[in-house]
């Protein structure tokens, strides 16, 4: 697997107490195989991977772009593991498809969510058990998909974006993956 490497590699520099716990959880985990959605970006086999990589490369780009220092371990963590949410998260299922003008039976991912904590809460909840994570690291999960619809919700976001503005660059990174390089663009030191 192309990408479980290049992730192995990148959590490897992370010095940080519990890393190698959270690192031998995702390897037993479907973190490598599992989808980064049922049918939209990354969605097949080993795309929660991909997509998390491209987070990652997007992500410290960002950050280099804007000459804005951050401690490497953050930008490992928060573009790599910003989804562990979705661990043990799909399953599948048969579902009827048309193919070339025929009806098949296939495998199709559908969500079967064990720990319904959330999204970017569960993946801090599910992170927490190994390491423990910065504010910076904290806000910028728990936000990465943006501006909530809920009204007390969304007076939260706003407090965070004014406490770590820089929180809003990972929602921005997590954008760019799925909307644009997931699908048919290739971006030199993305892919």
């Amino acid at each position: 697997m192309e990408y479980k490497e290049k992730i192995l590699k990148e959590l490897q520099k992370v010095k940080r107490v519990g890393i190698n716990d959270l690192i031998d959880w995702l390897i037993k985990s479907d973190y490598f195989t599992a989808p980064a959605s049922t049918k939209f970006h990354c969605g097949y086999k080993g795309g929660l991977a991909e997509h998390s990589y491209k987070v990652y490369r997007i992500y410290k780009k960002l950050f280099e772009t804007f000459n804005i220092n951050v401690d490497e371990s953050s930008l490992i963590i928060c573009g790599i593991l910003h989804d562990v949410c979705k661990i043990d998260f799909y399953t599948t299922e048969k579902r009827n498809k048309k193919v070339d003008g025929k009806w098949v039976s296939v495998d199709q991912y559908v969500v079967e969510d064990h720990e319904p904590l959330g999204h970017g809460s569960k993946s801090i909840i599910l992170l927490s058990r190994y390491i423990k994570l910065t504010d910076f690291e904290t806000y910028s999960i728990l936000w990465h998909m943006g501006r909530p619809s809920d009204f007390v919700e969304s007076l939260s976001y706003e407090a965070a974006m004014e406490k770590i503005p820089t929180a809003v660059m990972l929602h921005i990174a997590d954008n760019m993956s799925s909307k644009l390089f997931e699908s048919t663009i290739k971006v030199k030191g993305v892919n």
